[in-house]
């Protein structure tokens, strides 16, 4: 890959974009001279009130200005020889080989690299926590090329959101914003060192908000296509007004590089783990205890509902706030503390941003009606709760499965108290909803299924019927069709 090549066509592709848009009141507009009046002209046409002033965005001034309070980090430590080197800024990155030399378990030295952004004038610095982790030494390094031995106050992984402190003063600050009112579409300048080139500016959009990905429960992301390389994790993404609305700190990639999918934390996110992190050395995050999935159209009309909104509840933890509260399995929570619940990823988020102990209202959808409860949260733990911790055999071809009940060794080595159907095979609805032998059918339309002649009993209604299986150590619903 040529990086020349890469950024000349970016270059490119920049000016081709910003020359084809029109912006807010922090632009400079282009100037544009009106030609003389010819004698004897005809009366100016009416303006059509659709066509506007061609304007270009001025990201210099927001360089110039607070390009000073970023920083770039380095860091050095050691790591397991057979840990692997990639670091969590790659997302979707295939590894199919990872050579591995020597004693696996032998330390070896490892240098990394970021950004960060100066909050405080007193060297309170903000990056990501994937950045300094297992750092045994952390350098920041400031535009002015003075260099400064940073403290790490804390690191809280299940945001990335780590706090740094170094021995300064009047140093150059950012300003925060408000990430709420963020817009999709709006533009957005991201600072950083990706590849080591020191405070390489780079500019987008935003193009979409509260995304979640795999593995990030608590973080509701900002996407954008500003390009974002390794070295850019924990630097800050600025919007035209010049404030800090998010830290910038995944891509997706196939290639490694990036490919148009950059990812932000908001900034008020980080700032709920910084004020703990400050405070006490490290973050904690409420819990309610359920897994969760998100609705779509076939299981919204099996549960009754005219969209596909919500988080349907698939696991209750036990002695969790879910089960203090009474949610139970097959409920649909609509909203939380008053706020709509779009789907599974937004209740996490919601869930995030709370604070152990607090009250929350729940209002979900339960066997075609509605009902409020009330939960106190708990305190999230490393490992989240994943799952509530001589017979005939048959099938129902309405659904396409063939099931039987659960031998009772069965039933204990898949932590089923009563009932069960296990699925042996599968065809035509089963199969298109991706049911698969080794299965575990538990419900049928909200109800136990204890023996065969329950599925059938469920099928016979002709509608869509929710299923809920489960697969391994998971529970989920399945929306099936009878026909």
């Amino acid at each position: 890959m040529k990086t020349r090549s890469i950024a000349a066509a970016l270059a490119a592709a920049g000016v081709l974009a910003l020359g084809a848009l029109a912006l807010g009141h922090s632009f400079a507009p282009m100037e544009v001279q009106a030609a003389p009046p010819a004698a004897a002209a005809a009366p100016p046409a009416p303006a059509t009130p659709s066509i506007r002033a061609q304007v270009l965005p001025d990201f210099s001034s927001i360089v110039e200005r607070y390009g000073p309070a970023v920083v770039n980090i380095t860091t050095s430590g050691t790591r397991t020889a057979s840990d692997s080197p990639f670091p969590e800024f790659f997302r979707g990155l295939p590894l199919p080989f990872q050579f591995q030399f020597g004693d696996p378990h032998a330390q070896v030295p490892v240098q990394g690299e970021g950004s960060g952004f100066i909050i405080g004038a007193d060297g309170l610095v903000l990056t990501n926590a994937h950045v300094v982790q297992d750092a045994s030494e952390v350098t920041v390094k400031l535009t002015d090329r003075r260099e400064f031995k940073a403290k790490v106050l804390g690191t809280d992984p299940a945001t990335d959101v780590a706090v740094l402190r170094i021995k300064a003063d009047n140093l150059p600050v950012v300003q925060l914003g408000d990430p709420a009112q963020t817009r999709v579409g709006d533009w957005v300048l991201a600072i950083g060192s990706p590849f080591g080139f020191e405070n390489s500016v780079t500019a987008g959009i935003v193009s979409a908000k509260g995304r979640s990905l795999p593995g990030d429960t608590y973080v509701p992301f900002i996407q954008t296509d500003v390009a974002v390389n390794p070295g850019n994790s924990g630097g800050p993404l600025f919007n035209l007004q010049g404030e800090v609305i998010g830290i910038n700190s995944q891509i997706y990639s196939r290639s490694g590089g990036y490919q148009g999918l950059s990812f932000a934390i908001p900034i008020n996110v980080v700032l709920r783990v910084k004020d703990q992190i400050v405070a006490t050395g490290h973050a904690t995050h409420a819990r309610l205890g359920v897994n969760v999935q998100t609705m779509n159209q076939a299981l919204a009309e099996s549960f009754g509902l005219k969209g596909a909104q919500g988080a349907l509840v698939a696991a209750v933890a036990p002695g969790s706030a879910a089960e203090k509260s009474g949610l139970q399995v097959g409920d649909v929570v609509l909203k939380f503390d008053g706020k709509d619940v779009a789907d599974s990823a937004s209740l996490a988020a919601m869930v995030g941003e709370a604070k152990p102990g607090e009250k929350a209202r729940l209002d979900v959808w339960r066997k075609g009606a509605a009902r409020s409860l009330t939960a106190t949260l708990g305190v999230s733990s490393d490992e989240e709760t994943k799952s509530a911790s001589n017979d005939e055999g048959g099938g129902d071809a309405r659904f396409g499965l063939a099931v039987r009940p659960l031998s009772p060794d069965e039933r204990a080595q898949a932590n089923v108290d009563a009932g069960g159907l296990l699925v042996e095979s599968v065809n035509g609805a089963a199969a298109r909803a991706g049911m698969a032998p080794g299965d575990i059918v538990l419900q049928a339309g909200g109800k136990p299924v204890k023996t065969v002649d329950d599925l059938r009993r469920a099928a016979k209604s002709g509608k869509t019927v929710a299923l809920l299986v489960q697969r391994g150590d998971r529970r989920l619903f399945v929306p099936l069709q009878a026909g």
